[in-house]
């Protein structure tokens, strides 16, 4: 207990506040996953994808400052210590974005989409959880974990900024920070972006939730009792924990991935209010609603694949230059790509 606070409130606090942040960036900031592919790929429009890129960037320069300083245990962090197979990042990110473009959202997406009174996400957050836990501890467990294992390369490295390092000399935080101003830059090299302050706040206001995760689960990490993971935010195994939080919450079950999900759709809430988009909507075509069963069905395994979704993967692991974030992020691009044409323009 950390003044007063059981740890795991504490740290599901923590989760809710981050979440809350994203929620509110999803409804005021209009930033999302998808949205961006597609606007890069339809409509000739950069911004939701520089948007993207900042928040990856602002968070990078964030968290390896706060490494600096002692206050982000960085090299502790879930997408460190967990072995890597390039195999199932890359099926496992096409799994994703396929399932996306089938979905019309992501799960960070539906959450936010849910708590603008959306009916149908709701439907893709429950199978998506549901998907993500009969890949990650139920019946496909065993065959996930088989593949997994065979195809881990044992790499001795961890992320770009170490192998920056290796190269060069440079300290591993140095070298993150000059990979994340890098990827900063690159977002900020256009004019009309610049211009567009509320893109450009919102992408920062992610960076911030991305980067209070890093930093209050470090901090629960080095004060508490319980072994705690140092982790920020996500949108597959947790939707599933969320899940089973509601259905035995008497038996314990408060994570950061709880809080998380709970805060994307406090914020959402709060969001759609502000701008009065708040209403009820539903499926009213069956084949809609099927699609967006196996858009959820596909998130679900191939977010536990890549060990990511597009926010876990896409931005957090991103943020701290996992060396499975951009090849996850390019395999979720391509696979959103081939779902986006099925549905636009068809392959005729």
């Amino acid at each position: 207990m950390l003044n007063g606070i059981p740890e795991p409130l504490l740290i599901a606090l923590i989760g809710f506040v981050g979440g809350a942040l994203l929620g509110l960036a999803a409804r005021l900031g209009r930033f999302c996953t998808l949205g961006a592919i597609e606007d890069f790929l339809y409509q000739h429009s950069d911004t939701r994808l520089r948007m993207w890129v900042l928040a990856i960037g602002a968070a990078g320069i964030m968290s390896f400052a706060l490494t600096g300083f002692g206050l982000i245990d960085l090299p502790g962090n879930i997408y460190y210590i967990t072995p890597w197979s390039p195999l199932a990042t890359v099926i496992g990110g096409l799994m994703f974005g396929y399932g996306m473009s089938m979905a019309g959202n992501c799960g960070f997406g539906a959450l936010a989409r849910f708590g603008g009174g959306d009916l149908r996400s709701f439907v893709i957050v429950v199978v998506m959880g549901i998907a993500a836990y009969v890949m990650m501890s139920g019946p496909l467990a065993r065959l996930r974990l088989t593949a997994t294992e065979a195809t881990t390369p044992g790499l001795e490295t961890d992320s770009y900024a170490q192998l920056l390092s290796q190269a060069t000399g440079l300290p591993v935080v140095g070298a993150g920070l000059a990979l994340s101003l890098l990827i900063t830059l690159a977002a900020l090299g256009s004019r009309s972006f610049l211009q567009d302050r509320k893109a450009v706040f919102w992408s920062l206001i992610v960076g911030l939730a991305i980067t209070s995760g890093w930093a209050g689960s470090s901090w629960v990490a080095n004060h508490g009792f319980s072994p705690q993971p140092i982790q920020s935010h996500t949108f597959s195994a947790p939707l599933g924990e969320s899940i089973l939080f509601l259905m035995t919450a008497s038996g314990g079950g408060l994570s950061f991935g709880v809080g998380s999900v709970f805060g994307v759709l406090a914020g959402a809430f709060c969001g759609s209010l502000i701008k009065g988009h708040f209403r009820w909507e539903a499926c009213e075509d069956p084949r809609e609603l099927r699609r967006q069963i196996l858009g959820a069905v596909c998130m679900g395994f191939g977010a536990v694949l890549a060990f990511g979704c597009s926010i876990g993967q896409g931005v957090s692991a991103f943020s701290v230059l996992a060396l499975s974030a951009p090849i996850t992020f390019i395999a979720i691009f391509i696979g959103a790509a081939i779902g986006l044409r099925q549905l636009i323009t068809g392959f005729a």
